[in-house]
């Protein structure tokens, strides 16, 4: 291959990836293994880790070495959806109301809320989505005042606070769960529907970069709402 030699390097390891030789998990040599294989200066085999860590191959820990990347299965299967426009192109009147916005503490003892919080405060956002005037989804976030200072002055109109996170916020990662549950007796209330009924449970991680952006869970009733994954076998991008 002609060019600098660092895309030579790159593409040495991007093809050993990609056919099986390297698996998820597996070790790099050492930038000094690499130099002097290649015959190089740290700079030409930093700047291809960087290329491939960016291409999501690698994974360069700190004082651990350098890695084979794991496949990140729900950033590549399901996309974040804005619900609102969801429900808008499907013909029917939106409408979100605010059920409760405040700023605190992560909770104490609560290793998830630490970590999304960093060096900062949450903000609580929980609401409710209506199609048609009828409850479709309770939803509880919290996002990290760190990573999303503006929220705080966002205000408290009817725009969703998804929404406004999708129009304002770039995510880098995504990772999406997705269970069955029975509805609490407050859940139920809100959702209009008897304690105990089915319900699809959707719950939300965002990060950019490794900074955590917003956690939120959003509950349905089973018969009222899907989601649809359509991917090949390449993996291929969001969509």
């Amino acid at each position: 291959m002609s060019g600098p030699l660092h895309e030579r390097i790159r593409a040495d390891f991007e093809a050993r990836i990609l056919a099986g030789e390297l698996a998820p998990g597996d070790r790099l040599p050492t930038e000094q293994a690499l130099m002097a294989q290649y015959g190089c200066a740290r700079m030409t085999v930093s700047k291809a880790l960087s290329a491939l860590a960016a291409a999501g191959l690698i994974d360069r820990r700190k004082r651990a070495g350098t890695f084979v990347a794991r496949p990140r299965v729900h950033s590549m299967i399901l996309d974040v959806p804005d619900l609102a426009a969801q429900i808008r192109e499907r013909g029917q009147h939106y409408a979100y109301v605010p059920l409760e916005r405040r700023i605190r503490d992560p909770e104490t003892g609560n290793a998830a809320e630490t970590q999304l919080a960093g060096a900062g405060r949450l903000i609580q956002l929980d609401g409710l989505h209506l199609a048609d005037n009828i409850p479709l989804a309770v939803e509880y976030r919290l996002v990290s005042l760190a990573a999303v200072p503006d929220i705080a002055d966002a205000g408290s109109d009817d725009t969703p606070p998804g929404t406004w996170l999708l129009r304002h916020i770039p995510w880098t990662e995504a990772e999406t769960r997705i269970s069955a549950l029975a509805a609490s007796p407050a859940v139920a209330r809100l959702l209009q529907v008897a304690p105990g009924t089915a319900c699809l449970c959707v719950e939300r991680r965002t990060w950019r970069r490794a900074e955590g952006v917003t956690h939120v869970r959003q509950i349905f009733p089973g018969d009222a709402y899907d989601l649809v994954a359509r991917f090949g076998p390449s993996g291929g991008q969001e969509g």
